[in-house]
C-alpha cells in the first residue's frame, strides 16, 4: 500500500522559508506588485500616510496592490479584502504577511479616489507603449448599473402625491369626529393618537416632496440621492451610467466615466477628449450608437477634428412623404431650401428653439397663394416654413459620410468593440451593482473596475514576456 500524504504540523523548518518562494514566478500577484512598483504613487496623487504617534502606517503602494489586486481576483468590499489577506496566498505574499484591516483600506479608498483616475491612465499608457492600443478605430458606449439602495424605498412624487392626498382627506374625516365629540361634549381634550400619527406623517410628505422640488427630480432615495431612475434591462431602477471607450485590437478601455444622467447624448466628444488624454493621440474614427446622437456633439466632433461615426437610425429619404422636410434640399450657396417642385423657401428670421438651448433659422414659402400643391404640403397659413439648427450641416455631413460603404462597414462593427467590456464587467467579473453610494465613491468604483479589466487583458502579455512595466 503506498504511503498517503498528510500534513505535519509539527514540522520545522532549518532555514526561514523565503517570501519569493511562497507564488510562482508568473502569478498574477507579481504581475500586479511589478505593475504598482513601476508608478510614481506621490506624482499621481497618493499622500504618504503618518499613522499614529508610535505607530507605523501601512504604506500607499501596498494598500493600492490590495485594491487592485483584490478587483482583479472579483474581491470588491474592504471586509472581504481583509478576510484575503490572511485566506489568500497570493494576497498573503502581495502584503508580505502584513495584512491591514478593513478600516485602514477603506480610509486608504476614501482618501484616494481622485488618484485613482492616474492609476486607469498610467495602465492605460504601459499598453500604449507595448503596441497593444489601436489608435485607428474606437467605439464608446454606456450601460445601466443598478444603485445600492431599493428602487421601491424611494421617494417617488406621484406616490407621494396621492399619499399626501389620502392623507388629508383622513385627516379631515379624524378631524370632523373630533369636532363632532366635542359639540357632545364626550371627547377627551388629548388629541387622538391616529391624527397625531397621520399628522406626523404628512410632515414627512411635504418634506420629501420639497427635497424632490429642490432636486429638480421625480425620484430620489435618502441613502443616494444622486441616483437616478433609468431602464436597467426591462425594469426601472436607481442607477448610474458608466461609460466607456474601447480600441479595436484587443478591447482595451482606453477611457471611462460615470453619469447620473441617463442619456448618453451630449457624451461623445467629452469621451473622446478623454481617450485622447490617456493615449496621447485620438483615434481616427470613434464609432457610436443612436444613444449617442446630438446634433451639437457632432458639429463640436467636426469643429475638433475629430472622426467619428454615429448611428443616425432609419434615414427618411422622403418615399412615402413627399413633403417631408427630408425633400426638400437646402441649397447652401444661396442659403435656401428648394422644395420637390423646385420653389425656394427664403430665410425669414430666427427664434429660440423649442428646448431653449440655440437658435433656429426659419425658411419659409412665398408661394403658397398660387401653389397647387399647398393643400398636401402643408395647413400654415403663411405657408409652408422650415426650421434649420446650426448644426444640420454637420448632420448631413455625418449623413454623407455613412454612405460610403467603407464607413458603414466601420460602423457595423461598434458592437463587437463597444460592448465586450460590458460584457467581461457583469459576466466575467460578476459586477452588476455597485457596492458605493454617491457619484463621486461610483466614479472611483467604475476607474478601478476598468483598470482591473485592463490589468487582466495586460497580465497574458506579462506572463509571456512581452511586456515590460519598468
Amino acid at each position: 500500500m503506498s504511503r498517503q500524504i498528510r500534513a505535519d504540523y509539527n514540522q520545522q523548518f532549518l532555514l526561514p522559508p523565503s517570501l519569493e518562494d511562497w507564488v510562482p514566478t508568473d502569478h498574477p500577484a507579481r504581475f500586479i506588485r511589478d505593475f504598482v512598483d513601476a508608478l510614481d504613487l506621490e506624482a499621481l496623487g497618493f499622500e504618504r500616510s503618518a499613522g499614529e504617534q508610535g505607530r507605523p502606517s501601512y504604506a500607499s503602494d501596498l494598500l493600492l496592490k490590495v485594491w487592485l489586486y483584490g478587483y482583479f481576483e472579483k474581491i470588491r468590499s474592504s471586509r472581504a479584502l481583509e478576510k484575503a489577506c490572511y485566506d489568500m496566498m497570493g494576497m498573503i505574499w502581495l502584503t508580505g504577511n502584513q495584512p491591514p484591516d478593513h478600516n485602514t483600506l477603506w480610509r486608504f479608498w476614501r482618501a484616494h479616489r481622485e488618484a485613482l483616475k492616474g492609476v486607469f491612465r498610467q495602465g492605460v499608457q504601459v499598453a500604449v507603449k507595448a503596441d497593444l492600443v489601436d489608435l485607428a478605430l474606437q467605439a464608446v458606449d454606456g450601460t445601466k448599473i443598478t444603485a445600492q439602495v431599493s428602487t421601491r424605498k424611494a421617494w417617488h412624487r406621484d406616490t407621494l402625491r396621492r399619499d399626501l392626498k389620502c392623507l388629508d382627506a383622513a385627516i379631515e374625516e379624524i378631524s370632523a369626529q373630533v369636532e363632532a365629540a366635542e359639540e357632545r361634549e364626550d371627547g377627551s381634550s388629548r388629541l387622538p393618537e391616529a391624527l397625531a400619527e397621520a399628522e406626523t406623517r404628512r410632515a414627512r410628505i411635504k418634506e420629501a416632496l420639497s427635497e424632490l422640488s429642490a432636486r429638480r427630480r421625480d425620484h430620489v432615495h435618502r441613502n443616494d440621492p444622486e441616483a437616478t431612475l433609468m431602464r436597467c434591462g426591462e425594469r426601472r431602477q436607481l442607477a448610474y451610467n458608466a461609460q466607456a471607450t474601447t480600441e479595436a485590437k484587443h478591447r482595451i478601455v482606453v477611457a471611462e466615466e460615470v453619469s447620473d444622467n441617463a442619456s448618453d447624448a451630449g457624451g461623445l466628444v467629452p469621451m473622446i477628449e478623454s481617450a485622447e488624454a490617456n493615449t496621447g493621440s485620438a483615434a481616427q474614427e470613434t464609432l457610436a450608437d443612436g444613444g449617442y446622437y446630438s446634433g451639437a456633439e457632432l458639429q463640436r466632433a467636426e469643429a475638433e477634428g475629430y472622426g467619428v461615426l454615429v448611428s443616425l437610425g432609419t434615414r427618411i429619404t422622403g418615399e412615402g412623404a413627399p413633403y417631408h422636410k427630408a425633400a426638400f434640399e437646402y441649397d447652401a450657396a444661396r442659403d435656401v431650401y428648394v422644395c420637390p417642385h423646385g420653389r425656394s423657401l427664403t430665410y425669414e428670421r430666427k427664434r429660440p428653439s423649442r428646448r431653449k438651448t440655440h437658435e433656429v433659422r426659419i425658411y419659409r414659402c412665398h408661394h403658397s397663394r398660387t401653389c397647387p400643391h399647398r393643400q398636401l404640403c402643408t395647413r400654415e397659413r403663411r405657408g409652408r416654413s422650415i426650421e434649420r439648427a446650426p448644426f444640420e450641416g454637420a448632420v448631413e455631413r455625418q449623413r454623407a459620410r455613412q454612405d460610403d460603404p467603407k464607413h458603414r462597414a466601420l460602423l457595423a462593427r461598434r458592437k463587437e468593440i463597444a460592448e465586450l467590456p460590458f460584457a467581461r464587467v457583469k459576466h466575467l467579473m460578476g459586477f452588476r451593482r455597485w457596492t458605493v453610494r454617491g457619484l463621486t465613491n461610483v466614479r472611483a468604483q467604475w476607474t478601478l473596475l476598468c483598470t482591473a479589466l485592463n490589468l487582466r487583458i495586460l497580465y497574458p502579455h506579462w506572463r509571456a514576456g512581452r511586456l515590460k512595466l519598468t
